[in-house]
């Protein structure tokens, strides 16, 4: 079995203004797609062909190759799944327990921006739910929550702060990026997710 590269559910196009076209293309057909192949031939012939994504990504001492395009791929398929063009309101059950956690839901995106906006270099922030409960972090390169990186929790919404997913946009102004990037949060699908983990 190997992992294939998901078709988008809207067109490059469709996250303008926010997300621009040219970006959105590079950004799968060329970035996506490359963890994608890397990471399939890297776990070609070994213990990790046939295994799911998440798996693989919990497996101690993963080899660079298959932990930075492992991640990368992985990554990447939670980021496309999360935005949307036509963005939603989350479920009371959401907002609840976001509420319960942070406070608010604009405590939660300013805790959950800032985060992105202080990962040094290139990474993800991410908003997590582990034993019931939600959390923020941020994880350098690609890697994630589902690794050994003292992040930990399931993953539910994430943002990629590398700045191949900004720059032709935004240049160095990674705080409009990261404000342009609620404009299109599919909060249903955190909703699955979140209940999913719960």
């Amino acid at each position: 079995m190997s992992f294939t590269l998901p078709e988008l559910k809207y067109d490059y196009n469709a996250l303008e203004p926010h997300f621009d076209a040219r970006t959105m293309e590079i950004h799968h057909s060329k970035h996506h797609a490359g963890y994608t192949n890397n990471l399939n031939n890297a776990i070609k012939g070994t213990e990790f062909e046939g295994q799911s994504i998440e798996t693989i990504l919990q497996t101690p001492n993963l080899p660079a190759v298959i932990r930075n395009n492992g991640g990368g791929y992985y990554n990447h398929c939670l980021f496309w799944d999360v935005l949307s063009p036509a963005p939603n309101n989350g479920s009371d059950e959401t907002i609840s327990l976001i509420e319960k956690n942070f406070g608010s839901c604009d405590a939660m995106k300013e805790q959950f921006s800032k985060a992105a906006m202080t990962r040094f270099g290139s990474g993800w922030a991410w908003l997590c739910v582990k034993n019931g409960e939600l959390s923020i972090c941020s994880t350098p390169n690609q890697d994630n929550p589902l690794m050994d990186s003292g992040c930990g929790g399931t993953p539910i919404l994430c943002l990629d702060v590398w700045e191949h997913a900004y720059y032709l946009n935004y240049q160095n102004r990674r705080a409009d990026y990261i404000n342009a990037f609620w404009n299109l949060v599919n909060w249903s699908v955190v909703d699955s997710r979140l209940k999913a983990c719960l």
